[in-house]
């Protein structure tokens, strides 16, 4: 894709320009680093662009402090730019096993949140985070998730970011990037660090 070409024009009786506005479901999935921090880059794209943003975080927990929460709400409310909502479904159990059942429950409620939003069109760019792994273990049923985000109304934009992506969501995104682990300082016994993990 040299200079942002197509190097394949379909026959679908669209515009260049129809097919530029056309809706992007994308997905950042793969072992490696950057998953959830590509997916925020370009929220920081659509917030350029006046676009309203909801964030839905399906593991970390409320207490958890994320560093491109505290900017993205900065930059939500300043005036310029889009707005940005945040949501926190998870309890943290992903790290800490406690409390399974709280945690399936939450991050059921907060996929019922995402379909009224995207049935209401409340945002323009929404970020699933770490929505692969309820649909991993069977907490959200996957053909569902694929129906709703393919008949959804207008055209907003959906990035889905974590682990283990199913099959059925990679067949439908537009966009998917596997993040891959060539190296990482956890590997020589080094934990995560402020400013580079949080």
């Amino acid at each position: 894709m040299p200079k942002g070409v197509a190097e394949n024009v379909p026959d679908d009786g669209l515009t260049t320009r129809q097919r530029r506005t056309q809706p992007i479901t994308a997905v950042h999935t793969g072992p490696g680093k950057g998953k959830s921090t590509a997916a925020f880059g370009m929220a920081l794209r659509a917030w350029n662009q006046g676009w309203p943003i909801g964030v839905f975080q399906f593991v970390k927990s409320a207490k958890w402090k994320v560093g491109e929460e505290n900017a993205l709400r900065v930059l939500g409310g300043s005036g310029q730019g889009g707005t940005v909502a945040w949501h926190k479904m998870g309890s943290g159990w992903s790290w800490v096993q406690r409390d399974i059942e709280s945690s399936e429950e939450a991050a059921r409620e907060g996929w019922e949140q995402v379909k009224r939003d995207l049935a209401a069109e409340t945002y323009r760019f929404y970020v699933l985070d770490e929505f692969t792994y309820p649909l991993h273990w069977g907490w959200i049923d996957v053909a569902e998730v694929v129906e709703v985000l393919r008949g959804r109304p207008g055209s907003q934009h959906v990035v889905v970011t974590g682990r283990h992506a199913p099959e059925p969501l990679l067949e439908l995104a537009d966009l998917v990037t596997e993040m891959t682990k060539v190296k990482h300082p956890m590997d020589a016994g080094r934990k995560g660090q402020r400013g580079i993990e949080w």
